[in-house]
C-alpha cells in the first residue's frame, strides 16, 4: 500500500472520529475554563497545560517542512508561514499572556490536546510536504487560494481581536467572569471560535486538501458544541446578557 493510501485511510477514519466527537461534545462539556471541574485527575497550571496542548502543533508541522522536498518553493513556504503564524502564538506566546489568578487544567485534557494538535500537525504536514504533487506559483492566483486566504487572514484578525477583548476583562489575580462587549462580540458569545474555525476552513480551501478539511471538521467538532455551552453559561449566570447576541454565526446560530 502506497503512503498517499495510508494517509488518505487514516485521515477519513480521523475525520469519521471528528463526526463523533461533534455529536458528544452537546452532552459533555470539556473540563476546562469556565467549564472546569473536579473529577478528570491530576491539574496543571494553565500557562503548562496550554503550551503542552498545542506546542506539538509547529513542532511536528515545523519538522515535515524541514524534511520536505520543496526546494523552498512559495507556496509550500506560504504555507508553513500561515500555520505557523496561528501556533507559534497559541504555544508560545498566548499561554504566557492569560490574566487573572492563577487556574488549573486537567492533566488528562491537556495530554488529549496533545494528541489532538499531534496528528492534526502529522496529516497536514506529511501530505503537503511529502505527498502532494507540487504547488505552482500560480496556485496564488487560483480562486480557491484567494478565497480561502481571505477566509484564513479574517480569521485569525477576528480570533486575536477576541481573545484581546476577553483579556481586557480580568485583571491579575482576579477570577470574576464578566459579559464581554466590542467587536464581533456584538453579534456572538463566542467570536473567538467563530474566528478560528473561518481560519481552519481557510486552510482547507486554499490547501484543497483532505488533511486541511479533516482539520476544518475538527476545529468545527470542538468549538461549534462548546460555543453553544457557553451561550447557555452566559445566560444562566448573567441575567442581563444580551437576548439578541448568537452562539457562533452571526444573525444564525
Amino acid at each position: 500500500m502506497s503512503a498517499t493510501s495510508i494517509h488518505t485511510i487514516v485521515t477519513a477514519v480521523w475525520t469519521g472520529a471528528a463526526v463523533a466527537t461533534f455529536v458528544a461534545l452537546f452532552f459533555l462539556n470539556a473540563p476546562y475554563g469556565r467549564h472546569a471541574r473536579s473529577g478528570w485527575g491530576p491539574v496543571v497550571g494553565d500557562t503548562l497545560g496550554w503550551v503542552l496542548m498545542e506546542a506539538p502543533s509547529p513542532l511536528i508541522f515545523a519538522a515535515f517542512f524541514a524534511l520536505g522536498d520543496h526546494g523552498f518553493a512559495p507556496v509550500p513556504v506560504l504555507f508553513f508561514a500561515l500555520f505557523e503564524a496561528h501556533y507559534v502564538h497559541r504555544s508560545f506566546i498566548y499561554p504566557f499572556m492569560l490574566r487573572g489568578r492563577v487556574r488549573r487544567m486537567s492533566l488528562a485534557v491537556a495530554l488529549m490536546g496533545f494528541f489532538f494538535n499531534g496528528v492534526n500537525a502529522t496529516l497536514n504536514g506529511w501530505y503537503l510536504f511529502h505527498l502532494a504533487a507540487p504547488y505552482p506559483l500560480a496556485w496564488l492566483l487560483e480562486g480557491r487560494f484567494v478565497v480561502g486566504f481571505a477566509l484564513f487572514v479574517g480569521g485569525f484578525v477576528v480570533n486575536r481581536w477576541s481573545d484581546a477583548i476577553l483579556r481586557s476583562l480580568r485583571r491579575p489575580g482576579e477570577s470574576d467572569y464578566r459579559i464581554p462587549h466590542g467587536g464581533v462580540f456584538r453579534w456572538v458569545s463566542s467570536p473567538n471560535y467563530l474566528g478560528e474555525i473561518m481560519e481552519w476552513v481557510g486552510w482547507a480551501v486554499l490547501t484543497w486538501s483532505f488533511a486541511g478539511a479533516s482539520f476544518a471538521a475538527w476545529t468545527i467538532a470542538n468549538l461549534a458544541p462548546r460555543a453553544r455551552a457557553n451561550q447557555l453559561w452566559y445566560r444562566k449566570n448573567f441575567p442581563d446578557y444580551p437576548p439578541e447576541r448568537k452562539a457562533l454565526v452571526p444573525l444564525v446560530w
